[in-house]
C-alpha cells in the first residue's frame, strides 16, 4: 500500500503489483528504496510517498505465491 504524507491529502491506495512488473519489468528491485522514488499520489501528484508492507493473510495465500493453485 502506498500512502501519500502530503498534508492534508493523506491519501491510501493499494499497489497493482502486476501494473508495476509490466511497466517497470519483471526484473526490477521491489524494495522500497526503490520504487518510491517512482511512485506519485493519484490524488494530489504529490512524492511524498510512504509504502506499507502488509502480507496476504487469505487462505493459501503462501501457496499461491510460490506457483499453486
Amino acid at each position: 500500500m502506498a500512502h501519500c504524507h502530503r498534508p492534508p491529502c493523506n491519501h491510501n491506495q493499494v499497489l497493482n503489483l502486476v501494473k508495476l512488473r509490466d511497466r517497470f519489468g519483471p526484473d526490477a528491485p521491489a524494495m522500497a528504496d526503490d520504487l518510491i522514488p517512482k511512485l506519485r499520489c493519484a490524488k494530489c501528484g504529490g512524492k511524498k510517498v510512504g509504502l506499507i508492507y502488509t502480507p496476504d493473510t487469505s487462505p493459501n495465500a503462501y501457496g499461491k505465491a510460490k506457483g499453486g493453485r
